[in-house]
């Protein structure tokens, strides 16, 4: 007899419908699909911004599927509780997903893979968050990979499928089950006053993905190399924000790189190449877990990086106030847009850890709490990279000179003039809309004196090497 009871395509951070290996399955068996969306402890545990950008994601995949005549299911509690009750009051007889690959994620999934099983119900997960799974890219002599390039070279010629059409059709079962109001969970509103500053520079949905693709791809990838590590242009895809929601797939990015790149716009391939960073990102957190809670090389173990979050340094340097204006700048975009340029995040990261000493997991969970395009792999890879703890072959030699930096990188001063206030006697808009965003205990005005450093760059320099000169890493 042919299987009609109704499949759940459990969405998490795969919110699109197209290049959707899960749904496309769920929608060719035939079988009524039923969309649903947890709101667990791993949406509950994220930061302020990731859970509102994950909420307007949500918002937007509901819409598309409404379009499709479907209906985005929206349930809060424990993942496999949740799925019980939805299979208990549809009688779905399975239960599809993607696959994610940190650990608090595989952990999760392993726990719901299993009761499902014991329950006699298919639990079927699915490709897609990633080009390459983890356990498909291993070294000549077995193994992950641990050095980035050597990946890049391993995966650049591979074939990888096509993109999947959005489907045509959703089936829809006879009646649909009951659902929570979105708007109920408010998922802002740990956002308070930057909620409204943030939400503008948010490019949300899986259409306005694609068309971010599309301009990246026609008028900057040609120009990537050198662009990319300019802050004052807009010269990044910012794609990252959309890859964390799934909003668009990496395989789509992957191609529209390449087809760029036989095109004759040679940049395109350090564009391939960042989207294989965020791969071996993705490979690490699956391989070594302990990536993205602790020291990835563990002779970093002793190491004595302050660890207070409650000294006067790191309240500087989380206010954007370090007296270090490449550091100030990026901190302050962080606040009015919840994303940093990447020159900014390399530059702020190595401040915090090398200028002032600070331990890393200070700055990786001020960017999980802050970050719009926060990645739980990406985002501890490259605080361990700054730092010197993580995969890289020269860890602590790489000591950014944030003034220097600014010269290279900013020499108009276009990316300090958006940002910082105090300089200038007509600010940007943008730079009087970081008071706007901040907490009003930071007691903070756009005629506020511009600080002296905390920790000069010649100074922060040579106490960081003599930190590291006499241990043995």
């Amino acid at each position: 007899m042919t299987d009609k009871s109704p499949i759940i395509m459990w969405f998490r951070r795969d919110l699109r419908l197209g290049d959707h290996p899960a749904l496309t399955e769920a929608c060719n068996s035939g079988r009524p699909v039923i969309p649903l969306f947890i709101h667990d402890d791993v949406v509950a545990g994220q930061g302020a911004a990731p859970r509102f950008r994950l909420g307007l994601s949500v918002a937007s995949l509901r819409d598309a599927l409404a379009d499709k005549g479907a209906k985005l299911i929206l349930r809060r509690g424990d993942a496999l509780s949740v799925l019980r009750d939805v299979i208990k009051e549809t009688g779905a007889g399975a239960v599809y997903w993607s696959r994610l690959y940190d650990p608090i994620s595989k952990a999760r999934d392993t726990a719901v893979k299993a009761g499902l099983k014991d329950d006699g119900i298919d639990a079927v997960s699915f490709r897609g968050h990633l080009l390459f799974e983890p356990w498909s890219v291993e070294t000549q002599t077995g193994g992950f990979y641990k050095v980035y390039t050597p990946m890049w070279k391993s995966v650049r010629s591979r074939e990888l499928p096509n993109t999947l059409p959005a489907p045509g059709k959703i089936p829809a079962p006879d009646s649909w089950p009951a659902s929570d109001a979105l708007d109920d969970w408010a998922m802002g509103a740990d956002m308070r006053r930057g909620h409204d500053v943030v939400l503008p520079h948010c490019t949300v949905g899986e259409t306005a993905a694609s068309h971010r693709l599309g301009a990246f791809i026609a008028n900057r990838v040609a120009d990537y190399k050198a662009a990319r590590d300019i802050p004052g242009i807009k010269g990044t895809s910012g794609l990252s924000e959309n890859l964390t929601y799934g909003e668009i797939s990496p395989l789509a990015c992957w191609h529209a790189g390449w087809r760029a790149l036989h095109d004759g716009k040679g940049d395109a391939e350090v564009f391939l190449k960042e989207l294989v960073w965020r791969e071996f990102a993705y490979h690490l957190a699956h391989h070594t877990p302990r990536i993205t809670t602790g020291n990835w090389r563990e002779d970093w173990d002793a190491f004595p990086w302050k660890t207070d979050e409650r000294l006067a340094e790191v309240k500087a340097w989380k206010q954007g106030r370090t007296g270090i204006r490449f550091v100030d700048a990026a901190m302050r975009e962080l606040q009015v847009t919840g994303t940093m340029h990447n020159r900014g995040r390399m530059i702020v990261a190595s401040y915090l850890t090398k200028h002032l000493m600070c331990h890393w997991k200070i700055g990786l969970d001020w960017f999980e709490d802050q970050l719009i395009d926060w990645d739980p792999a990406s985002n501890a890879m490259g605080w361990q990279w700054s730092a010197g703890s993580g995969p890289d072959a020269t860890p602590y030699f790489r000591v950014f000179n944030p003034v220097t930096q600014l010269d290279k990188f900013d020499k108009n001063r276009d990316y300090a003039k958006a940002w910082l206030a105090e300089d200038y006697k007509n600010p940007s808009q943008t730079a009087l809309a970081f008071y706007d965003a901040i907490p009003l205990r930071w007691n903070m005005a756009p005629d506020d004196a511009y600080p002296d450093p905390v920790v000069t760059a010649e100074d922060g320099r040579k106490a960081a090497l003599a930190a590291y000169k006499d241990r043995d890493f």
